[in-house]
């Protein structure tokens, strides 16, 4: 059983997959992945190619080339440990698969390195991940509006994240914070985003760094009262990140959205009754004269005749 639920939450989602994975990103990303490997195996392309193998066959790889894509194997296994999403996991794929490519082509001829290398600055420069496109509840800040959204409304808590669009981190996380607004969003927590690659006095002055090494991004921050509450991942006291998994059931446990979204649902409530208050008072009881008034003339009427 504990083998046949994953099988079949991938065929549930294995149409989805699909699509995802014929964007133009991801198509060229996969060909550049196994280009040496193309290379090295086609027929009339490989034969004219140098092989330190005993054999002398050059459409085989040599034991220096299965090291390398052995090597390159044990360094994806350990970064997907930490993937969280399927970008995230065929990110690193790419990635690590480019590196190996860049590698393997010096070492067969510095021509074709050359030539690859200069593809994957060209393919980088040009081409960005596809954004998520997704439903989302959030609120995207810039550097004029953040402060007055969170002092806004004392008692509505803010949860925000700050992002940058060229982090890949922040590309992977998009969806699982879509997904987490989706569930929680309400009148009195509220989701929120803004990118400190664009805006970056709010970078300094909510002190989360944008550079690459520093492992800031996506960092997440909890405002109550306008105020800053707690924030994932954490500062140590030199000033680097700790590290945090971006999980939804981390964020959740962390973060206590459970409990926050029930409290801010009684205060959702609380404004909804004043607002149908407000909009539909109470009809006050209309009073009947003139049929008073017509009950007694005819009692009148009728005692004129008994006389």
């Amino acid at each position: 059983m504990a083998l046949l639920t994953p099988l079949f939450a991938f065929l549930y989602h294995l149409p989805l997959v699909y699509k995802w994975l014929l964007k133009p990103y991801y198509v060229a990303s996969l060909f550049m992945s196994v280009a040496f490997l193309a290379v090295r195996k086609t027929p009339g392309v490989c034969d004219n190619l140098d092989t330190q193998r005993e054999d002398g066959n050059s459409c085989d790889f040599d034991w220096r080339e299965v090291e390398i894509l052995m090597f390159l194997s044990a360094i994806i296994m350990m970064k997907n440990r930490r993937a969280i999403t399927v970008e995230q996991h065929l990110g690193n794929i790419i990635l690590f698969s480019k590196v190996a490519n860049v590698i393997l082509f010096f070492r067969l001829d510095i021509r074709m390195g050359l030539l690859y290398l200069t593809l994957c600055i060209v393919f980088l420069m040009t081409c960005k991940p596809p954004l998520y496109m997704g439903p989302e509840y959030i609120k995207y800040f810039s550097d004029k509006t953040i402060d007055d959204e969170l002092d806004r409304d004392t008692r509505v808590t803010w949860i925000v994240e700050f992002f940058a669009n060229w982090s890949p981190e922040c590309q992977s996380f998009a969806s699982v914070y879509a997904d987490l607004s989706l569930k929680y969003n309400c009148t009195g927590l509220k989701f929120g985003k803004v990118d400190i690659g664009r805006y970056g006095e709010i970078s300094k002055k909510y002190k989360v760094s944008t550079s690459p090494l520093s492992k800031q991004l996506p960092s997440l921050v909890l405002f109550q009262g306008g105020k800053e509450v707690m924030r994932r991942p954490q500062l140590d006291k030199k000033g680097r990140a700790v590290s945090w998994s971006f999980t939804e059931e981390n964020i959740i446990r962390e973060f206590n959205l459970n409990e926050l979204y029930q409290k801010s649902k009684k205060l959702s409530k609380t404004k909804e009754d004043k607002l149908s208050q407000y909009k539909f008072p109470p009809v006050p009881e209309e009073e009947e004269p003139e049929i008073q008034g017509a009950e007694d003339h005819k009692d009148e009427t009728e005692s004129k005749k008994d006389k």
